[in-house]
């Protein structure tokens, strides 16, 4: 069977479509929320979703997605149990995760590639693992088509744009700003010059995060990657579920703001 990634991509491309991907973290404030957001993501306009795993100390998450991890460490979140939350919402939009590195160390490589595999994931972000130390978990990855996707950001030297995209699967990460994830009030037009330098340098389909929040975002980066992926912009409604009323609004706003945010990349 080919990987869920690269079907939907092929697919999208002989619809002339671009993939909206939102993302959410595993755990804020519960597992049993997680599921019910992962089936909502899917029924409302996501196209590829990124499950964040809480991490005690990430790399380049803003206030909003720290303080979500924060929560759900602080309710106890453990890894294994994360991935019997996305095998049981048996949904079927494709699905990656987000991990650092030392997580997926921790655990044992070739047993994180399994449990996650088993649990629904096609890939994984690895944000934190510099190309020149991903070649033996790349090397696994594809002996088991599980994609290894790594992040390109404006300052990525020239010289090591082709050694990210070579240890790349699945598609590329385009960070769009210098500094950690968040919303912002524009994008960059200097994203597009990034763009044209990484389409030279791969076939691999182009998804672009960081600041990404509001429609004319969307609308401008369009015509230019293959997707965009909104974290901050949803995660933000998290901190408000806290009461089993609460948590229905949550779930009703950020199904609401994903079918905004999507429809924006077919609008004409």
């Amino acid at each position: 069977m080919p990987n869920p990634i690269d079907t939907l991509f092929a697919r999208l491309r002989s619809q002339k479509r671009k993939a909206f991907m939102p993302f959410i973290p595993a755990g804020d404030p519960d597992l049993d929320f997680t599921q019910r957001l992962l089936a909502a993501l899917a029924a409302n306009g996501a196209d590829l979703i990124e499950v964040g795993v809480p991490f005690s100390d990430p790399i380049a998450d803003g206030p909003v997605i720290q303080a979500s991890y924060t929560r759900a460490l602080r309710n106890k979140f453990k890894i294994a149990e994360m991935f019997e939350c996305v095998r049981a919402a048996q949904i079927d939009t494709p699905m990656v995760a987000m991990a650092s590195y030392s997580l997926i160390f921790k655990r044992g490589v070739k047993e994180f590639l399994k449990q996650a595999q088993t649990a629904g994931f096609s890939g994984a972000v690895v944000p934190d693992l510099p190309a020149e130390e991903a070649e033996e978990l790349a090397k696994l990855c594809r002996e088991v088509d599980f994609k290894l996707i790594l992040l390109v950001s404006p300052t990525t030297a020239a010289h090591r744009i082709d050694t990210i995209v070579k240890a790349c699967s699945g598609f590329v990460y385009v960070v769009s700003l210098v500094g950690i994830t968040g919303e912002r009030a524009v994008i960059s037009p200097e994203i597009e010059a990034l763009l044209g330098r990484l389409r030279n340098a791969t076939d691999l389909p182009l998804c672009v995060g960081f600041g990404v929040s509001q429609p004319i975002h969307v609308k401008m980066l369009r015509d230019h990657c293959d997707g965009v992926i909104v974290g901050s912009a949803l995660v933000k409604e998290l901190d408000k579920a806290t009461t089993p009323a609460e948590r229905e609004l949550v779930v009703a706003n950020v199904a609401a703001k994903v079918q905004v945010l999507s429809a924006a990349l077919r609008e004409t």
